[in-house]
């Protein structure tokens, strides 16, 4: 699932291309991403799909950016769509033609120039696709079409479920340890601290917005604390290296434009870097790069993998 830095990066790329273009048009082949309820700002009678295209078509796109997960294209008409792309979706730009195959299967959007997102297989699952107003179109590839897309009035997205129940941003420059800590042991508020493992407390949306499998292992390998450790037992010291960890690591994965181990990629149809800069996740059986003689582990914590030294990440 693309985490904070992957959305980061599609979010800055398509920022720098979006805004002022007006969207032409727009085509979908899986009207299951639009949820029946708050698919539209407005009601109707029509299908989820059918009335967000009558309400973006002509709109103006005035920003885009992020919140948690979240991708937000700010319109003119007070309206925002806003896009989670699940666990395979991601944006790109650049030309496609539907075409029917003569042989098998339906019509499939196909890339028109040569490159990336024309030659990568991991960019020809076009579900959705929006027609700008300079001739090129955004387009959504997602291979398991979990992608969900709502519109909603800008004025009132905060009353969205998706966002109202965000923690905070880890990445934001008001972002300092005493927010880090209130959020894991609130202090004298008559609230209990977090309850639960730390790897599940840190991909937990409501504490913290935007950390998720990957980079939950990157921040526990760095900071030295085991991934099953319980909050509770976390002293202050151990939690300011995990919130320096935290920053460290989601400033480096933005900087290399996130982590292409799987099927993510950027609006150009490219990878990602910072999987060449893994210290942890995924490298189960090779040695730790903290050179201390320990192998990498994997176990589950609630259902995912985690990736772990255990000698340097005690339990």
């Amino acid at each position: 699932m693309p985490e904070l830095p992957e959305v980061q990066t599609i979010v800055s790329d398509l920022r720098k291309i979006l805004p002022g273009l007006k969207i032409a048009g727009v085509e979908t082949d899986w009207e299951k991403m639009f949820p029946a309820r708050g698919g539209s700002a407005l009601g109707g009678k029509n299908t989820p799909f059918e009335n967000f295209k009558k309400e973006v078509v002509g709109e103006k796109i005035l920003d885009v950016r992020r919140l948690g997960k979240n991708i937000l294209i700010d319109l003119t008409g007070n309206k925002t769509i806003l896009v989670h792309q699940k666990m395979t979706g991601h944006f790109l730009y650049g030309k496609w033609e539907l075409v029917t195959p003569p042989k098998k299967g339906g019509a499939r959007w196909l890339g028109k120039e040569a490159g990336a997102i024309r030659d990568d297989p991991q960019n020809r699952f076009i579900h959705l696709v929006f027609d700008l107003s300079n001739g090129k179109q955004l387009a959504l590839s997602d291979l398991r079409k979990f992608a969900k897309v709502l519109l909603c009035p800008t004025d009132k997205l905060s009353e969205l479920e998706d966002i109202n129940n965000l923690g905070p941003d880890p990445t934001a420059p008001d972002f300092d340890f005493n927010k880090f800590q209130d959020r894991l042991s609130p202090p004298q508020t008559g609230q209990a601290g977090k309850k639960g493992k730390i790897k599940t407390v840190l991909m937990d949306q409501s504490v913290f917005a935007g950390i998720g499998n990957i980079y939950s292992d990157e921040i526990l390998w760095l900071a030295g604390i085991h991934p099953l450790r319980q909050v509770s037992s976390l002293t202050q010291e151990e939690m300011k290296s995990i919130f320096t960890s935290t920053k460290k690591i989601l400033k480096k994965a933005i900087e290399a434009r996130g982590t292409s181990d799987s099927d993510y990629r950027d609006p150009s149809g490219n990878k990602g870097g910072y999987q060449k800069m893994l210290y942890v996740y995924g490298l189960e059986g090779e040695k730790c790069q903290k050179k201390d003689g320990g192998i990498i582990a994997r176990l589950k914590v609630g259902g995912r993998s985690a990736h772990f030294c255990h000698l340097h990440q005690k339990l």
